[in-house]
Parts: structure tokens; sequence; C-alpha cells
């Protein structure tokens, strides 16, 4: 048995997987954000701690024998988050989270100090990123940033507190924008011009490989009858990729998260940092992912939801199954700021085109469509770099809605592909890196596609009708810097 634990923004998610590839149990537990500022996003760790306890006290309660058996352990996690820890390894302050958009001037303090950072990283400099956070707190809160003995994203703090190893995997590592992503390691050049160093940073490893193994009391806590091995682990995207087979060149996917992206895996870098297009090591040696990133996919559907006072489904339900037309109304998902193509975290959403017969049908399917809109963005700037999608996975919680995913197929104007539980992509991913760092079985053996149980094909008249609007929609964004 194998378990992959997903730390997300918004819950972690904790899935059981047997030897055959099947999803025996799953558990879920809700986390907050806080904003304690315009613009700003943290989270509590203590949190992450709680919410991952709960969701294995509630496997053992359901699934003792079948979590007894687990031999590996598989984590993935919300990427770019800045949880800074004392010498005694506790939280000096909430962590900076993916999405917060406070170190805007850091980025271009940054890239002054550190010229080469594009060409190492294969990014540039962006709030969502670490680096910068870490800029940021040297400058507004120095005597923290002067006590902080290491530096871990979110779900290698989580692995600390599993196995009392600080160990992060390059996929995870790329994010912080201190990776030289060709070489697959830390960066001197680059954590001394955020004023760091190797020491304050984990010990880095492939996502595939064994990294740890669970602490002894915690074994028992859970009736392990042994210490599983944990492995490297990766990002909640690579995950992603893992967890639907996404492994080789010409595969491509999109991720209906609270946030979302549309992804390539390449077997070389093929950077454009210009376009604010994402370069990360894959979570299995030798490859790379290319990505477009925006902040607010599946958010922005939450967003209405609490906006309208209905749930997401009760949104969802009357739309049916795919559009007749695009809405009259247009949505900008800038609701964070916004990352591919414009890095502008001072971004901001926007409904346009309302009228006295507007009704909520028409605004719900403006924001899903506004969405798409944006991972059309992402598509172009991909293109950019010679990557051109013909066809396309979709995961999670967004992959759910068929409607939505009709949308995309015409928006993108290619085939979009749905599984059964595409939306506990990353934690499958997780689940099979941590059997690979038990069995070191090869990737491809285990990393298979799933079953694809429908696929929505563009149509050719409303496909030509979104691609009259796409410009239009752009149009509404106007930097505000």
């Amino acid at each position: 048995m194998y378990l992959g634990i997903d730390l997300g923004t918004s819950a972690v998610k904790t899935i059981l997987v047997d030897h055959e590839q099947r999803v025996v149990a799953s558990r879920s537990q809700s986390l907050t954000v806080a904003s304690p500022h315009p613009g700003y996003s943290e989270q509590d760790p203590g949190q992450w701690i709680d919410a991952t306890f709960a969701t294995l006290d509630a496997l053992k309660a359901d699934h003792p024998r079948e979590l007894a058996a687990v031999d590996g352990i598989g984590l993935s996690g919300q990427m770019h988050g800045a949880t800074l820890l004392d010498a005694n390894f506790k939280p000096l302050r909430p962590c900076i989270l993916w999405n917060d958009g406070r170190s805007a001037a850091e980025c271009r303090m940054l890239e002054q100090r550190w010229p080469a950072l594009r060409a190492t990283t294969g990014n540039k400099a962006m709030p969502g990123f670490t680096a910068p956070k870490l800029v940021w707190v040297a400058r507004h809160e120095p005597e923290i940033f002067a006590a902080t003995k290491l530096v871990l994203l979110p779900k290698a703090y989580l692995r600390l507190i599993l196995s009392g190893e600080a160990i992060e995997d390059v996929s995870d590592a790329s994010g912080s924008l201190w990776l030289d992503v060709a070489r697959r390691d830390w960066s001197d050049e680059g954590l001394s011009a955020t004023g760091l160093s190797r020491s304050q940073m984990p010990r880095l490893i492939e996502g595939c490989a064994p990294a740890a193994r669970l602490r002894s009391e915690m074994a028992l806590r859970w009736g392990m009858t042994k210490r599983p091995v944990i492995a490297g682990g990766a990002g909640d995207n690579p995950a992603g990729a893992i967890g639907i087979g996404a492994i080789r060149r010409g595969a491509a996917f999109v991720s209906l998260g609270t946030s979302g992206a549309l992804l390539a895996p390449t077997n070389a870098i093929a950077a454009n940092p210009q376009r604010a297009v994402h370069t990360f090591c894959h979570a299995i040696p030798a490859m790379w992912i290319q990505a477009g990133a925006i902040l607010s996919a599946a958010s922005s559907l939450a967003w209405i939801a609490r906006l309208l006072g209905a749930s997401e489904a009760d949104l969802l339900e009357p739309l049916g199954l795919r559009p007749k037309a695009p809405s009259h109304v247009n949505f900008l998902p800038y609701l964070s700021g916004e990352r591919t193509p414009h890095d502008d975290p001072e971004a901001r959403g926007m409904l346009d085109g309302l009228n006295h017969g507007t009704d909520r049908a028409a605004i719900v399917q403006a924001v899903l469509e506004g969405v798409a809109f944006a991972i059309a963005d992402c598509r172009d700037a991909l293109a950019d770099t010679g990557i051109v999608i013909s066809e396309a996975d979709a995961i999670g919680g967004g992959s759910r809605s068929r409607f939505w995913l009709s949308v995309l197929a015409n928006v993108l104007n290619i085939p979009i592909h749905r599984f059964a539980d595409g939306e506990t992509g990353a934690a499958f991913g997780a689940a099979r890196l941590g059997r690979l760092a038990v069995t070191g079985e090869a990737v491809e053996a285990v990393c298979t596609p799933p079953k694809r149980i429908e696929t929505f094909e563009p149509e050719h008249a409303l496909a030509d009708a979104y691609a009259e609007r796409l410009p239009k929609w752009r149009k509404l964004y106007r930097p505000r810097r």
C-alpha cells in the first residue's frame, strides 16, 4: 500500500493506493487562508500538520488494515510558499503563500542584484516565487530574517515534521527561484543575492527517490507495521503530471485547481521568462515542465459562489453540459493579480457587459469563460517557445464540470480529455512517487496514463465565436502600474 498526501491551499487530501494502483480510500481536511492586508496571502504551518494528521487519523479509523500495510509515502504540495524556521525548527511567522503579491518591488531588486537570474532559473522574478519573499522579509521584518536558520517550502515542512529531516525535491525547488534548473542544484549566486546560503536550504533530491522514513512514533500512531519510506515527492503540478502519466514530450494538461495552469513536459528546457512562462524540473530525472500559470481558476468559481450566496453545484447545474454561445458578459479572473503572460500582481478582476437583462447564469458562464481565456493566454505564451498543444488532459477540482471542459475545448480549439478521478491527480501522483521510491521500478511501468472517460471536442461554430471574443476580452486588461 502507498500513501499520497497533497498539501494544497484549500485542503489537505490524503489517499491510500494499493499495488494495482486502485484508490482504496481518501480523506480531505480543509485549510483557511489569511489576508492581513490587500494582496497578502498567508497560512499558519500548524494548520498543515493538524489537517494532515486528521486525514491519517480518519484513515486509521476506517481502514486500519490497509494503513498498517503502507510501504511508501509520497508528498505533493502547493509551491513557492516561504516557511521560515528558527534554530529549533519552529516557524517564525505565517507562511507567505504562492498567491501573495507584496514583493513586486523586491522582484526588481533581485533581478538587479542577480543579472543571471533568468538564464539560471529559466524564470523571471515574480512575487509568487519564494526568493522575492525573503528579500521582502529582510527589508520589512529584519529581526525575523536574522533569526531564520532554515527556509522550507510547504511540503518540505510537512516532511520535516513527519521524518525529522529537511529535504526538498527539485521540482518544488524550481519554484523557489534559487534553483539552477539545468543543473538541478541550488545556485549559490542566487542564494547570495537574497542574503542566504546553502546552510539555510534543505537537501535536494529527485522526486521519485527515497528521501527519509516516517518517524517511529508516528508509524506507531497510525498502526503501521514498518516505518514507511518517504519519497522526494513533487510540487502540485509536477505531481499531477505523474498522476496522469504526463512524463514524455508531447503530453499536455490543464490544471483547474485553486490556481490554474497549462503544462507540457519537455526533455529540454524551453524557457520564455519574458512572457512569464514557468520552467520547472519534472519529478523524474532528465525531464522538465514548461507551464503557463494563472492565479485564480477554481477559486474564481468559489468567489462568485460566495458573492451570490449559492453553492458551486447550484451555480453550475442550470448551465447544462455545453455552452450554446459565449456569454454576453466578460470576466477577468485576476482576483489575486496574474502571472502568465502579464506578471502583474496589481491586476484585478472585472465583470464587463452587465445590463438589466443579465442573469445569474450569464455571470457564472462568464467566470468560467474568463478562466478559459486566461488559459488561452498561457497557450500562446507556450507557443512562443515552440510548444504547440494539440490536445490536453484536465485535472483538478474544476475538471469535474463537464460544462467548463466544453468551454475550454472550444476556447482552446483542441480536444480536452477527462479522467474518472482527475481532482485527485496530485495526491495520486504523490502515491506513485512513494511507490517508485520503495520499489525502484521503471518510471514508465508505474506512471501510465489512467483511462480517459470522456473527450470534449471543439465545435466549429462555437470555437469561431470564442476566437472572435478573445481579442475583445484581452483589451479589458489595463496595467495599473
